[in-house]
């Protein structure tokens, strides 16, 4: 296969909830390049927009026994870092494919341990492990920009949870909204904010809701990948865990549940796993294919 020619692209739906039909709308979308090994990065970035979804995943090397692989992630416009969803979907087509149990995901970030298995329902569950987290307080240029592009003002903000710029592979802007209203109202400035995002360093912003001290609602928009919004994000969510463990709101282990996609008719479940003693989060979800090789 040469970088001119079109690679097979299978298409999974990431962290789709535990209950969800299977003919229902739910989780976030990724291509998968299961063998991307003579492709150039022209080539990569060609298929991902011709995709379309907010991430597209490419195996570009395999171990022997296939269990350790290199990958690399791209958006339409742009190659990423790290991706969470497409990290789940690449672990589910893996398993289906050559079994179940541990791979090792070599990314531009560091190496990302994911474990895969059989789920009572069938279907198959991946567990990835993020790099060592980290997180600070936004600056103030920082979330007054955001803000303005949001059309938020700082009273729309819950502050028990201030804003924070968390990483767990990418650095995302975390901002917790005071109501749940406030969250479900997202009508922002694309460009306006895609600038500052770029300008800042952000992939998402991940906007949160607490609706319990496990349960967190989520929206993040994308705009710097020309998605207006990512219906579940993987990265994000492990930055997130890292954020609640840096603000000291993580006394033990604990497994949050993050509930996105919801406001676009996507819903999509992950589960974060925090420990304080640890800055790696694992972050859990499952997969299903969702058409074939194209």
């Amino acid at each position: 296969m040469s970088s001119t020619t079109r690679p097979d692209v299978l298409r999974y739906a990431a962290f789709t909830p535990a209950a969800a039909d299977a003919s229902a709308a739910a989780g976030n979308p990724a291509g998968v390049v299961l063998d991307a090994s003579s492709l150039d990065e022209a080539a990569m970035q060609a298929v991902a927009a011709e995709v379309g979804y907010s991430e597209t995943a490419f195996v570009t090397d395999r171990d022997d026994d296939g269990r350790r692989v290199r990958v690399r992630y791209f958006s339409p416009l742009a190659e990423v870092p790290f991706c969470g969803h497409a990290t789940v979907a690449t672990a589910v087509a893996l398993a289906e494919r050559s079994g179940t149990g541990a791979y090792l995901f070599d990314t531009p970030v560091g190496p990302i341990p994911v474990s895969t298995d059989s789920a009572p329902d069938g279907t198959v569950r991946a567990a990835l492990t993020s790099v060592p987290t980290r997180s600070r307080p936004a600056g103030p240029e920082e979330l007054r920009a955001a803000l303005a592009a949001l059309g938020w003002a700082a009273g729309d903000l819950d502050p028990d949870l201030p804003p924070h710029v968390a990483f767990g592979g990418n650095d995302h802007l975390v901002l917790a909204a005071a109501g749940r209203g406030r969250l479900a109202d997202l009508s922002y400035d694309f460009d306006g904010l895609a600038d500052t995002m770029r300008r800042h360093g952000w992939t998402t912003l991940q906007l949160v809701w607490r609706e319990s001290r496990d349960v967190f609602h989520v929206r993040d928009p994308f705009p710097v990948g020309g998605v207006v919004e990512d219906p579940a994000t993987g990265a994000a969510a492990a930055a997130f865990g890292g954020y609640l463990r840096a603000l000291g709101l993580v006394e033990r282990p604990v497994t949050l549940t993050l509930r996105q996609g919801e406001d676009m008719g996507r819903p999509s479940e992950l589960l974060v796993d925090v420990d304080p003693a640890d800055p790696r989060v694992r972050v859990t979800g499952r997969a299903r294919e969702i058409g074939g090789a194209a």
